[in-house]
């Protein structure tokens, strides 16, 4: 199977997960979980339960977001921490999430291709419509669009060669950090 079928794969399954009642954030979790090797144990996509909604409901960031997030994380991740005296081991941490190639690069492109589809990554601006009638059929099926569209996305830059993925350019983050003034 290529890696556009795997997407497809992933993609189709949070799709799914939605409809057998995983919340936004377990059903994008759990398709990339149970399809591609993100060395986790099944029971893992518990750790995703809790960021529904926007964070139990809070309305904050879009729970298919942190899903793929928590995805990407896991096949992208640190699995040890920088070593050396705190000054050093600080300034290769530094390095690791800024520099290029940078894990902030691979993980801010999972909220910026949300916002740039939808317009945000807020569930509650997402959801707006749908307040008054949280659990109507329309809301649903608009989550379930964002569902699918966060699991192509984390599924994509879990496939893609890190290096590669870690050397792409920022999109909109909070210190304004762009190619010229991150590398």
């Amino acid at each position: 199977m290529n890696a556009e079928e795997m997407v497809e794969r992933v993609r189709q399954r949070a799709r799914r997960n939605f409809s057998l009642g995983y919340n936004c954030s377990e059903a994008v979790f759990e398709a990339l979980l149970s399809e591609l090797d993100l060395d986790l144990p099944p029971n893992a996509v518990r750790l995703a339960t809790g960021f529904g909604g926007g964070v139990g409901l809070f309305g904050d960031t879009c729970g298919a977001v942190t899903g793929a997030v928590l995805a990407v994380s896991a096949a992208h991740g640190r699995r040890t921490l920088p070593e050396g005296e705190a000054r050093e081991a600080a300034a290769k941490s530094k390095e690791q999430f800024y520099g290029c190639p940078g894990l902030y690069r691979i993980f801010n492109q999972v909220p910026h291709r949300i916002a740039e589809r939808y317009g945000s990554t807020l569930c509650r601006n997402l959801t707006a419509k749908w307040q008054q009638d949280w659990l109507c059929r329309e809301h649903a099926l608009n989550c379930r669009e964002i569902i699918t569209d966060a699991a192509g996305i984390a599924a994509e830059l879990v496939l893609d060669d890190r290096e590669e993925v870690a050397r792409r350019p920022f999109g909109a983050n909070v210190e304004g950090l762009s190619d010229e003034r991150s590398s």
